[in-house]
């Protein structure tokens, strides 16, 4: 799986128990050279932090997707540094707290558009800034969840974005395709991370998947890092559009 000359940029590291930190560390080993970007002030130092672990040159650079002004930025930055590029990570979703609780019939139409907009169409607007950058083809990935195929209590409108954003990896991989430009999206089980921590009763959920899993256990960040660099890989060469399930089984299971 060697990502030997490959470049590539990471949107959605908080702290090192980031999904998208997990992912970036599995390119980096394969030999990818990474840019990073951050959303405020809050998290620059974390991603500062841990991005320094591969170099003092590492890019470093501050992104609100839901500005496209600020994406074009990002990615003009990237052609003057890199000349071109080969991988992206979208680890990207939000909902306003209170969406995240109660009944999704009560969900606002202004929490709606906001977990749309920032956890599905930043990915719409982000592979179409990289698109013309990937002149040798490249691997979009996107990470989902459960929830956007099926019922998770306290999910909510969250559930509903990943469902539209699953369906925006299809459509990108079908208008991408002719430009050698793969997208596919990994379905993460339960992980400990800053933005699962905002969800009601995630200490049951990992329960339940560790009970209910084919395999009897949750999954690992370096798992999920695991497949991320496959799919960034030429070994996945013909994988694109694709939901891979990467949650020791539990999908599969009816009961």
């Amino acid at each position: 799986m060697s990502l030997t000359g490959k470049l590539g940029i990471v949107f959605g590291v908080a702290n090192k128990r980031s999904i998208a930190w997990a992912i970036a560390q599995a390119w980096h080993k394969a030999g990818a050279r990474l840019a990073f970007t951050y959303q405020g002030e809050r998290l620059k130092e974390n991603v500062e932090e841990l991005a320094g672990a591969f170099g003092g040159d590492t890019l470093i650079l501050p992104c609100d997707v839901t500005k496209d002004e600020e994406i074009g930025g990002i990615f003009r930055t990237i052609g003057e540094k890199f000349g071109k590029l080969h991988l992206l990570l979208h680890s990207v979703a939000f909902a306003p707290k209170d969406a995240l609780e109660g009944h999704f019939v009560d969900t606002s139409r202004e929490a709606f558009r906001i977990a749309h907009d920032v956890s599905a169409y930043s990915l719409v607007a982000l592979a179409r800034s990289a698109a013309p950058m990937m002149t040798e083809g490249g691997s979009v990935l996107a990470m989902s969840y459960y929830g956007a195929e099926k019922v998770v209590p306290h999910y909510n409108v969250m559930g509903v974005a990943k469902a539209s954003l699953e369906a925006s990896t299809r459509y990108l991989a079908y208008d991408l395709g002719p430009k050698k430009i793969r997208v596919n999206c990994i379905s993460a089980g339960p992980v400990n991370t800053l933005a699962a921590r905002g969800i009601s009763g995630f200490v049951e959920m990992l329960k339940h998947y560790e009970a209910h899993a084919p395999l009897r256990r949750n999954v690992l960040p370096e798992e999920l890092g695991a497949t991320g660099a496959f799919l960034a890989s030429d070994g996945a060469a013909a994988i694109t559009g694709q939901v891979i399930y990467v949650d020791c089984g539990y999908q599969i299971m009816g009961m």
